[in-house]
């Protein structure tokens, strides 16, 4: 246990709800010893909960207690997810309790508000996968009203909400989401609207070159550029638009197709015999109905996260628990899973390396670049025709499978 390091954060997120529980709603005015609060108003709802439960923040053990308990409960919703999923070997859950320093860190030591996020955001996922979209949306609209780097999976969301019920269809979800951080500023709102959107999604905010995880070898100058935080902008769009077209859109019909009302678009394949499903199951990778949410979503997220204008040692758990699903969903022979358990290590090490290094940047870079060729390649479906060659005997069927 480090006082020091664990009073650093949460002394400021202390200070800065300090101030609306005595009656600060100016959002301008809301600030702590690291510099302003930048972050939506269910932070603020949140962290004054955790600063009325800890004695106005002075029992940091028992905040640390609370945390340990998210962190118990973000681990069984990954699980659960994963479970649906049927894609990742057990064995690999050993390392996502036990194998990353970091992440015990930010959930335990820390006590960042990035945990805070992606637990909710979890929960929102697995409503998803329940076929609950209104509830899912509600909550993924409160895990971005913590900290908006939940913005990296709305692509994906955006997609399987117009998927799942069309441009018409969509809209109601999309209000919800929209309606629901509304209501969490409207305090702020009422009293300085722009001080409050001009802090809390301050999307062009400047990172400081000495925390950052992933431009380590890069000048400091290019690092702080326009131009450079324009290009990767231009990248992330482009790998979410190709991503879209050519993997997440499994349809032979135009993308656009996807604004029309589910029930009016054509097939996108003819009626399928036990048959045909098995034999094209040995010539075409198919991820089940809750693996194709997740890898949209994760995906999405993923894309965000490689583009990042810097990654700060927090962010580590903005897709440390979606990596074994990137590295699993893709079809896995017995003597490619040590490469990818290798690299999840690779990975851990670099988000250890304090303070990062030309090498560890690099080899995190490196890193992600090969995982996103495995998801481009690996979910690339092979070309089969609709009609399986016929057999002159009929496979005949076991007693078990009658």
């Amino acid at each position: 246990r480090r006082p020091a390091d664990t009073e650093i954060d949460w002394k400021a997120y202390m200070q800065e709800v300090e101030g609306f529980a005595n009656g600060t709603l100016d959002y301008t005015q809301l600030k702590g010893d690291t510099g302003p609060l930048v972050y939506p108003a269910g932070f603020v709802y949140i962290f004054l909960g955790l600063y009325h439960a800890t004695g106005r923040g002075s029992d940091i053990r028992l905040a640390q207690y609370l945390f340990a308990g998210l962190y118990l409960l973000n681990l069984l919703l990954v699980f659960r997810i994963y479970c649906r999923t049927n894609k990742v070997p057990p064995y690999v859950f050993f390392f996502m309790c036990c194998a990353s320093y970091r992440i015990h860190s930010i959930f335990v030591l820390r006590l960042f508000n990035d945990p805070v996020a992606m637990a909710i955001l979890f929960l929102a996922i697995n409503l998803f996968l329940e076929e609950r979209w209104s509830w899912g949306c509600l909550l993924f609209s409160l895990a971005v009203s913590v900290k908006m780097n939940i913005l990296l999976f709305a692509p994906g969301l955006l997609f399987l909400l117009l998927q799942r019920f069309g441009l018409l269809g969509c809209i109601p979800k999309l209000c919800i989401c929209a309606l629901l951080q509304v209501v969490l500023g409207l305090p702020f709102l009422l009293v300085n609207p722009m001080g409050y959107l001009t802090r809390s999604f301050d999307l062009g905010r400047q990172f400081q070159f000495k925390w950052t995880v992933n431009w380590r070898f890069l000048p400091e100058e290019v690092f702080q550029n326009r131009v450079f935080h324009a290009a990767l902008l231009l990248a992330h769009l482009v790998g979410l638009g190709l991503f879209a077209l050519h993997r997440w859109h499994s349809s032979k019909e135009n993308i656009l197709t996807l604004l029309k009302d589910p029930a009016k678009r054509k097939p996108t394949s003819p009626r399928l015999t036990v048959n045909n499903i098995l034999w094209q199951a040995s010539c075409v990778c198919h991820l089940n109905a809750s693996a194709w949410i997740v890898f949209i979503l994760f995906s999405s997220n993923f894309l965000g996260v490689c583009c990042s204008r810097s990654l700060h040692y927090q962010f580590y758990v903005w897709y440390f628990h979606t990596l074994p699903y990137l590295l699993w969903c893709t079809p896995t022979t017995k003597l490619a899973h040590m490469p990818k358990v290798l690299l999840l290590g690779v990975i851990e090490l670099c988000w250890n390396t304090y303070p990062s290094t030309v090498c560890s940047s690099l080899s995190l870079h490196i890193c992600h670049g090969l995982i996103l060729l495995q998801l481009w390649y690996g979910t690339a479906p092979t070309p089969v025709s609709h009609t399986p060659p016929l057999s002159k005997k009929p496979t005949p069927m076991s007693k078990k499978a009658q």
